[in-house]
């Protein structure tokens, strides 16, 4: 199931931005909602809200190392609590989805544009929803550890 929720957010993320590539970019921006919602094509050198702008190697590096810390965790609690499992399979996806990004552009396409909120993307809203999904299963865990095992 680990894998399944990666790959998932990973295929879903970099078709769409397939999508901007090939059709938005030439357009620039879609109105949906006018002054609420637009698809906006932008290329996103730096992190959330554009800060650390062109650190491409920090990035990868950096995106690399927590990946890989999270899928070892993964790999090592197979029988992990289901809540822990979603967030940081939803968290790893979307990871890869931008590290796929800044490795073949060396920036990371965003699209989603909600006029008052910095454009992000499909891998952004995975990552986002896996840390707040991670935030109540650290703050709801109670007896259980990290792993789901019952103390």
């Amino acid at each position: 199931m680990i894998w399944l929720i990666m790959l998932v957010i990973v295929v879903l993320d970099q078709v769409s931005k397939w999508w901007v590539l090939t059709s938005l970019k030439q357009i620039g921006t879609i109105k949906i909602i006018e002054g609420v919602f637009h698809l906006h094509y932008l290329e996103n050198r730096g992190a959330a809200f554009g800060i650390f702008q062109d650190q491409r190697l920090f990035f990868l590096v950096v995106n690399t190392f927590i990946t890989c810390i999270i899928i070892g965790y993964l790999i090592k609690h197979p029988r992990i609590n289901k809540g822990l499992m979603w967030a940081l399979s939803m968290i790893a996806g979307g990871a890869i989805g931008n590290l796929i990004d800044r490795a073949l552009y060396g920036y990371v396409i965003d699209f989603f544009d909600f006029q008052i909120w910095p454009v992000f993307n499909v891998a952004d809203s995975a990552i986002v929803i896996g840390q707040v999904l991670l935030i109540f299963f650290i703050l709801k865990s109670g007896k259980e550890d990290m792993t789901g095992e019952t103390s």
